[in-house]
């Protein structure tokens, strides 16, 4: 049975780890099975198409890969967090 997922589609998230760290985007899907999140304009990744009636030449698609649900947080508990460290750090010594 899958686990309950802190995020859902249409949420706003920031990935927190990873090559597409500090990028921000909208959940696009959900896969609860394998804990997974699509999100818009992160982890892109290329898929060659060979020749077909649609596309006579073959063509290049760049399209959303999944990352993992851990991942991503949300944008409002990212800037609470970033707020709070803000707050709290040391002044500087002279």
């Amino acid at each position: 049975m899958p686990s309950k997922l802190h995020v859902k589609r249409d949420d706003e998230v920031v990935v927190i780890t990873g090559k597409d760290k500090g990028k921000r985007g909208k959940i696009i899907s959900v896969v609860t099975k394998s804990d997974r999140v699509y999100v818009e304009g992160v982890n892109i990744q290329k898929k060659h198409l060979r020749k077909s009636q649609q596309h006579p030449n073959g063509t290049i698609l760049e399209r959303e890969g999944a990352i993992h649900v851990s991942n991503v947080m949300l944008v409002t508990k990212f800037e609470a967090r970033a707020a709070k460290r803000n707050t709290t750090a040391k002044p500087a010594e002279s």
